[in-house]
């Protein structure tokens, strides 16, 4: 299984940006895909999960101004960020996780500064 980020950046306090993660190979299902993001010197922290079945989890920090999706036909997972803080700089990892197994992508950087 691997696991593609992409839709990072750099933007300015109050914009927006979509991440996106595409999963390829042997896909197991039921699974949770989840964002995870991890700023220098801080450990990574989950930000929101979506289960197969429809279970959701945000981080209180992005509750009402982040969205996380998936389309399973495409194996992919968003995350829609509004309202972006310089707060929300880190590297966004994109997690699949099933029963026994878990894969994470690469990371991509998103940087919020004016």
């Amino acid at each position: 299984v691997q696991l593609v980020e992409s839709g990072g950046g750099l933007v300015q306090p109050g914009e927006s940006l979509r991440l996106s993660c595409v999963a390829s190979g042997n896909i197991f299902r039921p699974n949770v895909m989840s964002w995870h993001r991890q700023a220098p010197g801080n450990q990574r922290e989950l930000v929101a999960s979506l289960g197969s079945a429809g279970s959701l989890n945000y981080a209180g920090s992005v509750k009402g101004r982040f969205t996380i999706s998936r389309d399973d036909a495409k194996n992919t997972v968003y995350l829609q960020m509004n309202n972006l803080e310089p707060g929300d700089t880190a590297v966004y990892y994109c997690k699949l996780e099933g029963t026994f197994l878990h894969y994470w992508g690469q990371g991509t950087l998103v940087t919020v500064s004016s």
